[in-house]
């Protein structure tokens, strides 16, 4: 269903956290977000935390199977009367991209966006749900075909 490509991009998440850098995202590297991924039924699920992301700054195109999610955290608006005390939030450019197989239907992708959580719900393609195969024995064939 999912295939990861990037070893070194979870590597990167952890020296961040541990070593408590807060480089924001840029274009050019963008930071990761976290995800979960599971199958439910017919279809495959991805969820992604972007909480404080405005809904028109996220980007979700696929190419070819290729699945890209971008979103850009923004500093709030402020002035120069504004002291910032902490700032833990990070901000800039988050991104993510997902290979998916050829057993997802990438033409009916559904997208929402509610709690700071964007879901994309994509169906399993209908070669790839599980169906019965009918038997036939080969004395019923040559009996038919006497008869």
């Amino acid at each position: 269903m999912l295939m990861r490509t990037d070893p070194f991009r979870e590597l990167d998440r952890f020296a961040q956290q541990v070593l408590g850098a807060a480089s924001p995202g840029t274009w050019s590297k963008p930071a990761t977000m976290p995800m979960d991924a599971y199958r439910a039924g017919g279809e495959f699920v991805v969820s992604f935390d972007l909480p404080g992301v405005d809904p028109d700054a996220i980007e979700v195109d696929i190419e070819r199977n290729v699945l890209t999610v971008k979103a850009e955290r923004r500093p709030l608006p402020g002035g120069d009367d504004v002291q910032m005390q902490v700032s833990e939030r990070p901000l800039g450019v988050f991104s993510r991209q997902l290979f998916l197989g050829d057993t997802l239907d990438t033409d009916h992708i559904a997208a929402g966006y509610e709690a700071g959580v964007l879901t994309l719900r994509i169906p399993v393609a209908e070669k790839a749900k599980p169906r019965r195969i009918a038997i036939t024995g080969a004395n019923r064939d040559r009996k038919e075909i006497q008869a």
